[in-house]
């Protein structure tokens, strides 16, 4: 069985003891939380949708770790001006497991 959750912002296709990556979801390490914003339970002819949300529906997950992302550089210049710019940015992450999925 997997779940579709809606999580910081994004939407995650889930299943159980799955380890994923996430943005931060104020949450810290070790912690247990439950997000109840399941978009879609099941498999197959078992399958049900929300709208927006399935009730009754919830994923236990877990915070294993805050990390950060890759790096990503940036640069920006104007021609014939000597205009130039570099930049850098790495993401904040968590790294999650999913618990159990209630339907």
């Amino acid at each position: 069985m997997f779940a579709v959750i809606k999580l910081a912002g994004h939407q995650h296709k889930v299943e159980k003891d799955q380890i994923f990556l996430s943005e931060l979801t104020g949450n810290q390490e070790n912690a247990e939380f439950e997000c109840k914003e399941v978009l879609m339970v099941g498999v197959g002819a078992d399958a049900r949708l929300g709208h927006p949300y399935v009730e009754g529906a919830s994923v236990k997950i877990r915070v294993l770790e805050n990390i950060r992302g890759r790096k990503i550089r940036g640069f920006t210049y104007q021609k014939r001006k000597g205009t130039r710019r570099a930049w850098g940015h790495r993401q904040n992450l968590q790294k999650l497991q999913v618990l159990e999925i209630q339907a």
